[in-house]
């Protein structure tokens, strides 16, 4: 169960990714007014791709990452892959603003800062990748300050005898 409930949390992340990749595209083809920027053609396609392929995407994904959680994983990593997803959830709602504009005719961004926004899903998917793959227990502990000189014998124990000997 375990195994099939990763599968498809992995298919819907995917999906998901795959429409915030998209979209920004999407918004550059209708600044420019591009063949593809004609509203018969944008309105429509940009709407599914919102609204029916990338909205419920994302609800699987955080649906079966929700159950996944029960399996009582522990360590740093899934914490900040929590805030990791918690940022691409804004982004996903901040696109869904922005195509309720570009909807109303109302720009107010020029293309650099749709492709500048479009390569954000992929920051946030290396970040998830790297944190899910490493799985970090901590934070990174650090050792305390010697609060005394430190000697090489008190590092590596048995070093002066080494080096006395022929």
């Amino acid at each position: 169960m375990y195994f099939w409930l990763k599968v498809l949390h992995i298919l819907a992340m995917t999906v998901w990714f795959t429409g915030l990749f998209f979209l920004p595209r999407l918004f550059v083809a209708r600044h420019r007014r591009e063949i593809d920027s004609d509203p018969a053609y944008w309105n429509p396609v940009t709407n599914t791709l919102f609204f029916r392929i990338m909205t419920p995407a994302a609800l699987l994904t955080i649906t079966f990452g929700g159950i996944l959680i029960a399996w009582n994983p522990s360590g740093a990593w899934l914490v900040l892959k929590l805030v990791v997803v918690a940022a691409a959830v804004l982004l996903h709602l901040y696109m869904g603003l922005l195509l309720y504009e570009l909807g109303h005719d109302r720009c107010r961004h020029g293309p650099t800062f749709f492709r500048v926004i479009g390569w954000i899903p992929l920051v946030l998917l290396l970040l998830i990748a790297g944190l899910t793959g490493a799985k970090p227990q901590t934070l990174g502990d650090l050792p305390a300050p010697p609060s005394r000189s430190v000697d090489v014998e008190d590092v590596v124990p048995g070093l002066e005898d080494e080096a006395a000997r022929p």
